[in-house]
């Protein structure tokens, strides 16, 4: 594929947006050709605002903070020739956007929660006003689900990516190579325990991520229900009976901690495992195996990285995995990135390492 791409992003505003922004005006395949940034800019405004003016940690000496946010619409993305178009968006405007993009012959990376799940129980959750229609039915019968570890070879030729979400990507990589060797005896059942930063709930300030609340505070929520278990129960090959997924909230900025309890078919050691992974994760430049050293938010935040980590017990029967990654970047923006390297069949690690 030609390197000479024009990208977009619709939906500036929010945590993920940023991070977008920043890998994307910085990545070396895009030199010369920086993203069009568009959003809601107040009508005031109609040849747009400045990045820094919304995100001043973009002001740099390479002029980022000076590119400017314009008022969305698809006549200009058509204008300034884009070719792929990343939706920083709620799941409901994804919903409406996306197959707009593809009728317009645009490449879509969405980092929402719109087009993840495929079957219709599990996209229950969303309550999507538009579940049944031909139109959500046919966008959600091209998108792949954008884990290039697990989908890389869909990935390529997709039109239409959804960005997983932060929760399951921590989860689904610790999970994937044990389960697709048979390693787990899954009736046991498989316990997820996962912690996350303040900005995984998003940035408008709701009650529960108010400073007053997080800080000095751990909290569970979501037991049950909240909606990545989806994408747990799809990528993963499980069903909801073999899975507890309790996610809980951490008094730190970002970051996530997922700490996973398995028990295996047969005895294991320590060393079939770390071979079970090393082999499933070969090609994945952005996993990083720690063997038996348990990793930490503190090693994978603020990097694209994914890492694991795990100990047998003594009795050869039990595991305990610790999955960490950084809710913004592998968990978002990163992983968008990631994909668009993938689409474009670029070094996957270009750009974010």
């Amino acid at each position: 594929m030609t390197d000479a791409i024009q990208t977009a992003v619709v939906g500036i505003t929010g945590y993920a947006g940023a991070e977008l922004a920043r890998l994307l005006v910085r990545h070396p395949r895009l030199k010369g050709k920086p993203p069009v940034f568009t959003g809601r800019v107040d009508a005031s405004h109609p040849e747009g605002i400045r990045l820094a003016e919304i995100h001043p940690q973009l002001a740099d000496s390479h002029g980022t903070g000076s590119l400017r946010v314009q008022p969305f619409s698809w006549e200009l993305l058509e204008d300034l020739g884009v070719d792929v178009v990343f939706l920083a968006t709620p799941h409901e405007l994804s919903r409406e956007a996306a197959p707009e993009a593809r009728k317009r012959g645009l490449r879509v990376i969405d980092l929402s929660g719109a087009w993840r799940l495929e079957e219709a129980a599990n996209r229950a959750v969303y309550r999507f006003e538009d579940e049944g229609s031909a139109t959500a039915l046919t966008a959600q019968a091209e998108a792949v689900y954008g884990m290039p570890e697990l989908h890389r070879k869909e990935i390529r030729g997709a039109g239409l990516i959804a960005n997983p979400g932060c929760y399951a990507t921590s989860v689904i990589l610790a999970l994937k190579p044990l389960l697709a060797a048979g390693l787990i005896d899954v009736s046991h059942g498989i316990i997820c325990d996962a912690k996350s930063g303040v900005s995984g709930a998003g940035k408008a300030p709701v009650a529960k991520t108010h400073f007053m609340y997080a800080a000095d505070n751990l909290s569970a929520y979501g037991a049950f229900s909240h909606r990545h278990t989806g994408e747990l129960l799809e990528q993963l090959g499980v069903n909801a009976e073999s899975i507890t997924f309790t996610p809980h909230l951490l008094p730190i900025p970002r970051g996530i901690l997922s700490t996973i309890y398995v028990r295996f078919a047969q005895r294991q050691t320590n060393a079939a495992i770390e071979a079970c992974y090393a082999e499933f994760y070969k090609a994945s430049p952005m996993v990083r195996l720690y063997g038996t050293v348990l990793p930490q938010i503190q090693y994978s935040v603020r990097t694209n990285y994914a890492d694991i980590g795990f100990t047998v017990a003594g009795d050869g029967h039990r595991a305990v995995i610790v999955s960490c990654l950084d809710n913004l970047l592998k968990g978002a923006a990163g992983q968008a990135v990631q994909n668009l390297n993938v689409m474009q069949g670029w070094g996957e690690a270009e750009g974010l390492e």
